[in-house]
């Protein structure tokens, strides 16, 4: 690993363009954290360590959701004369960071965003366009990704301030997103900057302030071209931010570092501040204080009827059970008025594979039902996804979008709403039945149940762990018929006392790297 690291300064741009300088350098934090967030992935002219690719397509690579671990990655980098390994998405590129920015010496942690903005045009606003259908008619530059994984390094930042206020964790996001002073780069961004909104510091502040509290303003888009503003909502973006607890594999949610509670008047005067700090000529009109649809998802936009208010139309989506991939989905709309007359309501129901970076993948189904909407009383629309409906989309991703365009027929009014349905992924479980010691035969057992009505094709199990397996086994299988259960036996010789961690990856044609992982506790 040092020769690794040490080898991946030596191959960057810096280092290439003055030597002397670059290793000069090399003593400040901030200098090196830098290099590694451009060296880390495979952009442009550099010798990059990871290609990124959200394509769908990894038939030159692994897929991203393979690695179970940074070394792996980094050994066959260097062992390729630095060639660089396909393929990496934002949780490969910071765990192969964070293992090299430790080595360095630099302390780390790896950070996770919920509902993490992409604002690619630095108006701390995500727009998010629809058709008259329900459907997301194409992706827009601004994303909402499900979650996005950047990197924390403690360090001080003397170049922002003497009394050390910007010290501490810092923002290091090695995923190619934007460029950062002409090359693919983030950070490091101070996380005591991105809650008070000073977005005007270094490195990347701006960008970073948006994934965590960025603006989402949903546009209809109507078949003349025209735009309508159907919400906008203040809350969403960045939820449960987390990492790691120390000395257990607890989350520790960390979002009160990065922004003031969310609908409080702190939160709202900080976004306000960072948007004036920002070019004006990047700013557009943003609703102040929209209510989050969590989770009802109420319509935004005010009409009246003979100088009254129109009755709002809640809209609720309701799940009957968590669902899981290889079942078929079923989910409730759940309409609502809040008027005292009946409503002839036209609903279409439309539902897409998504990616986690937001974009849409796959039209799934869509349908349009009529039905009349009396006062007080809850309209339930039913609505089951086979899974032969959705399998050919869903092998690469996890999340739906299933959104409902409804008409109220005697006012002409439109409300939208939508939710995200994540996919689990069925179980897979390892058990060891024996005392483990070091360089005495360990047997396991990994068990996994197909649960659909087709054979898996092209199946293997890949087991991988530090002081229990020398490098990754992958081990070949034989076709799993519908509804059996796959039980393989295996050994492995630990080589390491204390707690070790095994982990499983089952990979099969209808189902992508399915993984599980247990504690064994090795005696000498």
């Amino acid at each position: 690993m040092v020769k690794i690291c040490l080898k991946l300064l030596d191959l960057s741009r810096k280092h290439k363009r003055d030597p002397a300088d670059d290793v000069s350098a090399r003593c400040n934090p901030i200098y090196v954290s830098r290099v590694i967030t451009n060296m880390v992935n495979k952009e442009e002219i550099n010798d990059g360590v990871l290609r990124g690719n959200w394509s769908g397509d990894f038939k030159y690579g692994f897929p991203p959701t393979h690695w179970s671990g940074s070394y792996a990655i980094l050994k066959q980098w260097y062992a390729s004369f630095c060639k660089a390994v396909n393929y990496g998405q934002c949780w490969v590129f910071a765990g192969v960071m964070c293992s090299v920015m430790r080595l360095l010496g630099i302390p780390c942690r790896v950070v996770t965003n919920f509902e993490s903005a992409h604002d690619s045009d630095a108006n701390l606003t995500i727009d998010t366009y629809y058709g008259e259908s329900g459907v997301r008619p194409k992706p827009s530059n601004d994303s909402v990704w499900n979650f996005h994984v950047w990197v924390e390094g403690w360090m001080r930042r003397p170049d922002l301030a003497e009394d050390g206020r910007y010290d501490g964790w810092q923002v290091l996001d090695g995923t190619p997103q934007e460029k950062s002073e002409g090359v693919f780069c983030c950070g490091p961004a101070p996380v005591a900057a991105i809650l008070n909104g000073d977005v005007d510091l270094r490195y990347d502040v701006p960008f970073v302030f948006a994934e965590v509290n960025a603006d989402r303003v949903t546009w209809l888009i109507k078949r003349d071209g025209s735009k309508v503003q159907m919400k906008s909502d203040t809350r969403s973006v960045g939820q449960h931010i987390s990492t790691k607890a120390v000395g257990s594999n607890q989350r520790m949610d960390i979002t009160s570092a990065y922004k003031h509670t969310e609908g409080s008047v702190r939160e709202r005067d900080i976004f306000k501040y960072a948007l004036n700090k920002l070019d004006s000529d990047s700013r557009i009109a943003v609703c102040p204080m929209a209510v989050k649809p969590e989770p009802l998802v109420i319509n935004d936009t005010t009409n009246t009827e003979n100088g009254h208010p129109t009755p709002q139309l809640v809209v609720k989506f309701k799940e009957e059970s968590a669902p899981v991939k290889g079942q078929d989905v079923k989910i409730d709309l759940v309409l609502r008025s809040e008027g005292s007359a009946a409503r002839t309501l036209s609903v279409n129901i439309n539902v897409q594979a998504m990616t986690y970076t937001g974009q849409p993948k796959g039209n799934i189904q869509n349908e349009v039902v009529q039905k009349q909407l009396l006062p007080g009383k809850d309209l339930t629309f039913p609505i089951q996804i086979p899974y032969l409906s959705y399998s050919k989309y869903m092998v690469d991703c996890q999340t739906m979008n299933i959104s409902a365009m409804i008409t109220d027929l005697q006012s002409d009014e439109i409300y939208l709403a939508s939710d995200r349905i994540v996919l689990k992924d069925p179980p897979i479980s390892i058990t060891v039945s024996e005392e483990a010691r070091v360089n005495q035969i360990l047997s396991i057992l990994v068990t996994f149940i197909n649960p659909i009505s087709e054979t898996l094709t092209g199946c293997t199990l890949t087991l991988s762990g530090t002081g229990l397996i020398d490098w990754e086994q992958t081990f070949k299988l034989e076709d799993l018929m519908p509804n059996k259960t796959m039980c393989v036996k295996l050994s492995i010789v630990p080589y390491k006392s204390g707690e070790r961690t095994l982990l499983a990856d089952f990979d099969c044609a209808a189902f992508r790297d399915i993984k599980t992982s247990c504690i064994i506790n090795v005696r000498p």
